[in-house]
Parts: structure tokens; sequence; C-alpha cells
């Protein structure tokens, strides 16, 4: 199953549409919203100690590479390869990722 990224969820939430696929915790304290929404039908996915830890090494190669990302992305992606779960978004920064680690992004 795949993962959604934020700005999906409010898109989704603002036109009123199901989200029939995973959420990270990380999205949850992004936009609360989405816990109360009669629409979601995935999951949370919990943040685990792993993922901190995958949080600070994929900083550490974005930082050699020039192009450092804040937190809450770095958790997601983490959470994302740590579960070997597709990544849907707009971000592109999740690009910068994707390339020094093995998160599989899908664009829309």
């Amino acid at each position: 199953m795949s993962v959604i990224d934020t700005n999906i969820v409010i898109e989704r939430v603002k036109r009123g549409q199901e989200i029939t696929e995973n959420v990270t915790e990380v999205s949850i304290a992004e936009f609360p919203p989405v816990m109360d929404y009669k629409k979601f039908y995935g999951k949370v996915l919990i943040i685990e100690r792993d993922d901190v830890l995958m949080a600070i090494e994929l900083q550490k190669r974005l930082r050699v590479v020039g192009r450092p990302k804040c937190f809450a992305d770095l958790l997601i992606a983490s959470i994302c390869i740590n579960r070997n779960e597709e990544l849907v978004t707009k971000d592109v920064d999740f690009l910068d990722i994707e390339k020094i680690s093995n998160l599989r992004v899908r664009m829309v």
C-alpha cells in the first residue's frame, strides 16, 4: 500500500475525497483534522526509534550534497523506507531524498 504525504491528505479532505492509503503520524501532527475525517480508511504509521535514526542518517547524506531537509519530511521518508512503502506526494523535496536513499516516490 502507498503512504500519502500531508499535502495530499489536506487536498483530499478539502475536496471531500476518500483516503484509503496510509498516512504517517507526522501528517497527523501537521494536519490533525484528518483524525476526525469520516472518509479516512487508511492506517496511521507510528514513528519508531528506527525512523528517527534513519532520518538522522538521511540528513547526514543530504548535507553532504548540500540539500538538507526539514525534520518532518525526513521522518515521513524514513517511515516509508523502513516499511518499504511508496510515498505519494506533490513535494519535490522528496526527490532529493530519493536520490540518496531507497525511498520510492510517486509525484502527482
